[in-house]
């Protein structure tokens, strides 16, 4: 990993336009801070998702038409928080399945595991740290058909091609029959979706410049968050957010492990994240674009979200 962290730190730096994957917020700091943004009471995608797998666990779970013991598996598992209750419904009905829940922090996995195992100790847990990819080509292989949980809001985090080029990498490792959950951030009223980003407690803009203090730690750079700002925008008609990193002041950053020295301008931006919001028709057309047939979509009450279940 540290490697291509690097390459691809050393490529963003560089780049005319400064950018840098959101898929390096993830380390073990960056994932608790990510579970402090779950808990804002601004960032409504955690308790839309947790209404639909509280209250829709059996609509979900009919709709699978699973006749046999079936594999779980949830791709970025984070704490598990919002899948407990379907794992709960299932484990309450004796449904017979595995949880295998997929995450790169170890931390995650350790804690879901521990926290599983005290709550419903009856279930089989699976846990798998590390690629996606080369964890469901292992899975392609299971005697039973597999619910794949791509839960949150994590497909907003592709360009539409790359979202595509996900899913359809997804449905590659799946069998015939097998089924994906995948969670959609839905267009809403431009103003609670502004509220999401810019919290009270800045706990967006210190999940965002952790990624500089992981550049500090990894590769030996010299980033002072003080001379770093957050800023995000959001486009209400192509439902894009995206976030930067702003330099406050014109500066040379060194990154020791790199033997590169970065200068930045007063105002500079480094793009961080792409967080895209969809329309339902939107959802239909991604999910035919990935060669799936959609079945069912599970909306909140406010409309705010979806958990899309489609069919290989």
């Amino acid at each position: 990993m540290t490697d291509t962290f690097a390459q691809d730190v050393l490529n963003g730096l560089l780049a005319d336009n400064k950018h840098l994957s959101s898929k390096y917020f993830y380390d073990d700091n960056g994932s608790r801070i990510f579970q402090e943004i779950m808990n804002m009471p601004e960032y409504y995608l955690t308790d839309a998702e947790f209404e639909i797998l509280s209250m829709q666990s059996k609509q979900i779970v009919d709709a699978l038409k699973f006749s046999t013991p079936f594999n779980i598996v949830e791709l970025g598992a984070g704490d598990g928080f919002k899948t407990f209750k379907l794992l709960e419904y299932l484990a309450s009905n004796n449904i017979d399945f595995n949880y295998v829940p997929i995450d790169i922090s170890q931390e995650a996995i350790d804690l879901l595991t521990e926290r599983l195992k005290e709550r419903l100790p009856n279930i089989t847990i699976k846990p798998k740290v590390g690629d996606y990819f080369e964890i469901l080509k292992e899975n392609k292989e299971s005697d039973h058909p597999s619910l794949l949980l791509f839960l949150g809001s994590n497909i907003g985090n592709y360009k539409e091609e790359k979202a595509i080029e996900l899913l359809q990498l997804f449905n590659d490792n799946m069998n015939i029959g097998d089924k994906l959950l995948v969670g959609f951030d839905l267009k809403k009223n431009p103003i609670i979706i502004h509220n999401a980003y810019y919290d009270s407690h800045g706990i967006t803009k210190r999940f965002n410049l952790n990624l500089l203090l992981r550049i500090n730690r990894e590769l030996e750079a010299d980033f002072k968050m003080d001379d770093f700002d957050f800023y995000c925008h959001y486009n209400p008609i192509t439902g894009d957010v995206k976030s930067y990193i702003i330099s406050l002041r014109q500066q040379t950053v060194h990154i020791k492990k790199l033997n590169q020295s970065i200068s930045f301008d007063y105002n500079e931006l480094i793009w961080t994240e792409l967080s895209k919001k969809y329309s339902i028709s939107k959802i239909r057309n991604l999910a035919e674009a990935a060669n799936f047939k959609l079945t069912s979509n599970f909306l909140d009450c406010k409309h705010y979200f979806t958990d899309s279940l489609w069919e290989k």
